[in-house]
């Protein structure tokens, strides 16, 4: 049974591997579910993995440049006519633009928060040219705010004693990650039924 979770471990943790394809693995798994990049880079640094300003960075990195993706995105968009009539024409689209031009520092630092609307409120911020340099401050501000709260709090509790010692610590990213999806989907559920 200890062989088994021995092997388990080196799997989950990549004890092999290099420090430098760590730092890109969570960058890539930003990607696909940032707070599960966040989590993994908090618990391989409280297993000393890595250290927790590399795991930090590449969590930070990630999620960053993701967001920028998708603003890139909805500014390329913008050169398909019927996609740029769409957006200009669309009731509710009409709505989100005009929220988020009257106030886009702040809408676009709430939207960090709001599970669901990341995707769509970044990429159209892009399609409704909201300017980069506001974009940019407002969703790097909220990112380090998110990353401050998740990586900390996952940090402590894989580095505290008990999970540390108990055999099944690999857990802990699976069930920090279920926790954080069942937080998501509450505050979805409580946003939506505001909104209605």
């Amino acid at each position: 049974m200890n062989e088994m979770i021995h092997t388990i471990q080196n799997i989950f943790f990549i004890q092999s591997a290099s420090l430098i394809s760590i730092f890109i693995g969570i960058i890539l798994l930003s990607y696909l579910l940032e707070d599960l990049a966040i989590i993994t880079a908090a618990s391989l640094s409280a297993q000393d993995v890595i250290t927790p300003t590399m795991g930090l960075l590449a969590a930070f990195i990630g999620i960053a440049s993701g967001d920028l993706g998708l603003y890139f995105l909805g500014r390329l968009s913008t050169r398909f006519r019927l996609l740029r009539y769409k957006a200009l024409t669309n009731t509710h689209l009409r709505y989100l633009r005009k929220k988020l031009q009257s106030n886009p520092m702040l809408n676009l630092f709430i939207i960090r928060f709001i599970p669901g609307l990341r995707t769509v409120g970044f990429t159209l911020s892009g399609v409704f040219h909201i300017r980069i340099s506001t974009f940019f401050i407002s969703v790097m501000s909220a990112t380090a705010v998110w990353t401050a709260i998740v990586f900390p709090s996952v940090f402590f509790l894989g580095s505290s004693s008990w999970v540390k010692t108990s055999e099944h610590q690999w857990l802990l990213i699976p069930i920090m990650t279920l926790l954080l999806f069942a937080t998501n989907r509450l505050a979805r559920k409580k946003i939506s039924k505001e909104l209605t």
